[in-house]
């Protein structure tokens, strides 16, 4: 085994080459984080305890004191967050920085791909489906072993697609998890075990990877290949990981194979945020990370800057009822502030009517509507509000539906740039077909066989045996590919692509052709950025903008807007006041989540979350005596996760129906 990285004297304090003093800028827990050097190192950091700030000085000390940037991988759950660490761990010392490889786990693993890819047999020049483009797989499958009749109940695409990832990220085996997972599919267990093997084949034959691949090959890869393992071992001598209580079984393995030569891990994380199991998200991992790394060192941040105290004595006592975790109580010097409040409503409409109220009496005490924010455990949750916040016309934006990179026109302009980097890709080929007029699902799969049957697939466009409006569609999209081929630029690329694209855009979309129009002017903006096709593909499938850009610019900046959001597209942010709805026993924890202990605890977590984004004013509330229709019960009871709760910690509010809006109980 190679030689750790070894520094003079790592554990002396001192004020180093760049002048800063990392002690005055920390706190004591802070400090201690950011200047452990050597060995496997584990920082919890409670909500609101400066995580990031921590992060960076790592990142900064490290360099300061004479490590290589470039031997430094920094694995985060976004690239914005990467570069945002890097760029603020360059302002603290300098343009050292900058050479420190930053990314996603998927980014780094398509790189690695790229260069190493042929030792598992894989092209270099592959193309990176998102889970779209695997549905259409699927579906194509799925036809072909005629399993789409009518006659035969059989899992949508979407399903097979979500219970394949699944199995992929737990690395559990497929049988085992539809036992375990999706019971009421046992009968068509083997339909789809053969349905999942000609899926593998398809991407392997047409140099094609889904999100997952990237993860499971570079798996494969750093388990079979041990002078590539060892490389990038001793390449990257100091590891760290962002947000680790968010990490897969997968991930959780990359990490420790990276390690393979040495043991500078440094993983930061909250257990108690760790609320994304569905999608593979192991909550084992931070737990089990001193025995993954024996010998680690775990250091806790709890001093949160976010909250004040009334609202984390409460956050405090939701979470240590929990059945395991790391012991931590986070403090703040922010002493004053109002109780949290738990409010009873009669009715879910009084609930409604309620949030509302307070918003604009927030507002009127000078709290701007994009500092309040409404969380719900479901999307559906907020309905009826949306209806009142409607009608008292206060402005909202929801988060957690629409995405950018999933609207229809985007997904075709994409299709196209995919033919240009891979001419083998079946899946865009058969969406860019499907455009054309006259040509359906049945004549693209012909048209499509006909093109992968030569060398150049686009040259053959011209070639295809077709007939009137067909042939010359054909034509028309084998010249402007071709000419589209022969530019340097992405940007330039998308540019003479939009010419032919736009009107299809206005025949396809007559109604809404000018929003969707902004979305592609937003489209053409980004590919500015980038001198590699490849790199703008990548980058597309494996961080995609989040917002519609027509959506966006409907809200009018100058009234907010207010902030309705599930719990998960919540983490990581904050606001002034936050309303948590609908903490009803049976809808928060889900009464589908209550008999298994696991599912349990991670809804637990969720109201943690959620209760954590508040930074003065934190309002919990539940209708009373709502009828569920599907389980056919009346739900009265509040959460079992604040229900109890002293007084003292959680300030209890009666609704009267008439009179003044609502009441303290005494």
């Amino acid at each position: 085994m190679t030689t750790p990285y070894i520094l003079k004297n790592p554990t002396v304090p001192f004020r180093n080459s760049s002048g800063l003093d990392y002690r005055k800028e920390l706190n004591e827990a802070q400090y201690e984080a950011a200047t452990a050097v050597q060995g496997p190192l584990l920082i919890i950091a409670g909500a609101g305890t400066g995580k990031t700030r921590t992060l960076v000085y790592r990142v900064a000390h490290l360099i300061d004191a004479g490590v290589d940037p470039r031997s430094i991988l920094l694995l985060t759950f976004t690239r914005r967050a990467a570069e945002e660490m890097i760029r603020r761990a360059g302002l603290l010392i300098d343009s050292r920085c900058h050479q420190v490889a930053g990314g996603t786990f998927h980014s780094f693993a398509n790189l690695v791909l790229r260069e190493h890819g042929r030792r598992i047999e894989l092209s270099p020049s592959f193309t990176i489906m998102d889970r779209t483009d695997s549905e259409d797989v699927i579906q194509h499958l799925r036809a072909e072993m005629g399993l789409n009749t009518k006659e035969r109940r059989f899992p949508r695409k979407q399903t097979v697609a979500e219970i394949i990832s699944m199995a992929l990220n737990k690395q559990t085996p497929l049988p085992e998890l539809i036992e375990l997972e999706y019971p009421h599919l046992i009968e068509a267990n083997e339909e789809l075990m053969e349905l999942n093997e000609r899926y593998v084949v398809y991407k392997q034959t047409k140099s094609l990877v889904d999100y997952d691949d990237l993860l499971t090959k570079l798996k494969e890869l750093l388990a079979s290949h041990e002078e590539v393992r060892n490389r990038l071992s001793q390449r990257f001598r100091f590891i760290m990981v962002d947000e680790y209580q968010d990490t897969n079984y997968l991930q959780a393995k990359i990490v420790r194979s990276l390690a393979a030569t040495h043991d500078n891990v440094a993983v930061v994380g909250d257990d108690a945020q760790s609320i994304y199991s569905f999608r593979g998200a192991n909550f084992r991992n931070i737990m089990d990370f001193p025995k993954h790394f024996p010998g680690a060192r775990i250091i806790k941040l709890e001093e949160n800057y976010r909250s004040t105290q009334p609202i984390l004595n409460l956050t405090n006592e939701i979470i240590q009822r929990a059945q395991e975790g790391y012991e931590k109580r986070l403090f703040t010097r922010k002493s004053a502030g109002p109780r949290p409040r738990l409010v009873q409503a009669g009715s879910e409409q009084t609930q409604s009517q309620f949030v509302c109220q307070q918003i604009l009496e927030l507002r009127e005490q000078g709290v701007p509507l994009w500092e309040m924010a409404v969380l719900f455990r479901s999307s559906f949750h907020s309905f009826d509000l949306e209806i009142e916040l409607a009608r008292q016309n206060i402005p909202f934006i929801k988060r957690g539906g629409f995405q950018f990179m999933e609207a229809s026109h985007v997904k075709d302009l994409l299709a196209h740039l995919r033919v240009l980097a891979n001419p083998q890709d079946a899946i865009s080929w058969n969406r860019v077909l499907l455009l054309l007029e006259g040509v359906g699902a049945g004549a693209s799969q012909k048209i499509i066989r006909w093109l992968l049957d030569g060398a150049n697939p686009v040259e053959r466009l011209r070639s295809y045996p077709a007939k009137n409006n067909i042939a010359h569609g054909l034509k028309t999209l084998a010249q402007v590919l071709q000419v589209a081929s022969e530019a340097e630029l992405p940007a330039e690329q998308a540019q003479y692509l939009m010419q032919y694209y736009v009107p299809i855009l206005k025949h396809n979309y007559p109604d809404d052709h000018p929003k969707r129009l902004r979305d592609m002017e937003h489209f053409q903006g980004m590919t500015e950025r980038y001198r590699s096709l490849e790199r703008l593909l990548s980058d597309m499938a494996l961080e995609p903008p989040n917002d519609s850009i027509a959506g966006v610019l409907a809200v009018n900046p100058d009234e907010g807007p207010l902030i309705l959001s599930t719990i998960h597209s919540a983490k990581g942010l904050e606001w002034h006041a936050v309303f948590i709805i609908w903490a009803l026993e049976g809808r928060f924890p889900s009464i589908y989540n209550t008999n298994s202990t696991e599912d349990l605890e991670e809804e637990r977590r969720l109201l943690y979350v959620a209760a954590t984004r508040a930074k003065q004013n934190l309002f919990i509330s539940y209708p009373t005596r709502v009828f569920d229709k599907s389980l056919r019960m009346v739900l009265s009871r509040p959460s079992q996760f604040v229900d109890g709760i002293s007084h003292r910690l959680l300030e209890p509010v009666s609704l009267l129906p008439e009179g003044s809006f609502w009441n303290w109980e005494s």
